[in-house]
Formats: structure tokens, sequence, C-alpha cells
């Protein structure tokens, strides 16, 4: 094949794959290595980015650093962006009641640490179970406990034997909400035995996971 400027070769009909070998010049002599090779493990740096197809896809544990713009928080990295569902279960504060459900549905998005969750829970059938209407969460909550390190919205809440509980506190295992009720000034455990068949309740809770 005769010798020809690079000018002349024909254009790539495909997009390179990575495997694609190359003749470069190391310490003096000429080598040849991969393209997928050529900045393997070396930063890039670039005035912008646009992914016109596929996803920025990061190592486990690493993520966005917002070092460059510092402040006197403890991480700037955003290391975690995720959505799902969850089965919340409902559970009693003493003993666990026999609950069949009609409706037991839970979302959430977690950024960073702070969650954002979601749990729509219907009754067909509830017996026993004793102590304070418990909730599961879909991650643990953050630095122990029984300190409130969130806030929780109850809402829809029907079919209960005592008051509608109005709001919640994270506690126990730390991947829990325990749902309350407003007497006078002060908020009291709602019992989970008030749980009873119809009961339906919706709550959204916003905290911060471990």
């Amino acid at each position: 094949m005769a010798d020809k400027k690079i000018s002349q070769l024909s254009a790539s009909a495909t997009p390179l794959a990575g495997t694609e070998i190359l003749p470069v010049v190391q310490s003096g002599a000429t080598v040849k290595t991969s393209v997928a090779d050529l900045t393997l493990g070396r930063p890039v740096s670039a005035a912008s980015l646009t992914l016109t197809t596929g996803n920025l896809t990061v190592s486990n544990g690493k993520g966005i650093d917002f070092s460059a713009t510092p402040g006197a928080g403890t991480s700037e990295l955003l290391a975690d962006y995720e959505e799902g569902v969850w089965t919340p279960v409902v559970t009693g504060g003493i003993t666990n009641p026999t609950i069949s459900y009609t409706r037991q549905e839970g979302t959430y998005i977690k950024t960073g640490r702070l969650v954002t969750a979601t749990a729509s829970i219907n009754v067909d059938t509830a017996s026993g179970g004793a102590g304070q209407c418990i909730i599961s969460l879909p991650f643990a909550a953050a630095n122990g406990v029984p300190v409130v390190k969130g806030t929780v919205n109850v809402g829809g809440g029907s079919g209960w034997g005592t008051a509608v509980p109005s709001a919640g506190i994270i506690f126990l295992s730390n991947s829990t909400v325990g749902l309350s009720f407003l007497s006078g000034t002060s908020y009291q455990g709602s019992n989970v035995a008030s749980f009873g068949s119809g009961a339906d309740v919706t709550i959204t809770c916003i905290y911060e996971a471990q």
C-alpha cells in the first residue's frame, strides 16, 4: 500500500471501539497502543461536556465534586441519586398487629443523603397489636435515635378508632417512622390497635439517611 498523508485517508465509517491500535513514540521508541489506553487513568479537562447518546457513569463511591466552590460543609461530593419503590409495613411499638393490605405502596427519591419518601397504605383487615403505630422507611435515618431528624406529613387518614395521626418522628431502629397526633399542646403516639379494618393513611417523610 502506498504511503498516504493523513488528509488523504478515508474517513472512518463507524465510531471508534477503543480496540484500534495506534503507533506512538514513548521514551524515544515507537510502540503500539490501543485507542482506549490513550487517556486511561488520566484526568480529562474540558470547557464543557455534551452527551449526545448514553449516560455519564461514575464508579461506586465517586460522584460530582463541588469543592471548586468551597463552603463550610463537611462534604461537597454528590455521590448518589436514586429513585425507587419499597413496600411500607405497619408494625407496633410493643407487639405487631396482623394485617391484610389492599394497598401497600411506597416511592422515594434519594439525592445524596436527603430522602423524600411517600407511603400509601390501605388496610383490608387488621387485628391485635399494641404500642405506637410504626411505618417502615426505605433507608435508615442518620445520627442515632430517638433524635428527630426529619419531617413527616400525614394525610388521607381515615378508619382509625382514635384520633387520626397528623405528624410523626423517626425513632426505634432508625428505619421507621412513628405516627402521632396532637393532643392539646403535645403529640401523643397513635395506637396501632386503632389502625383497624378499612384504615387508610398516606405519609410523606423528608429526612437525612445514614
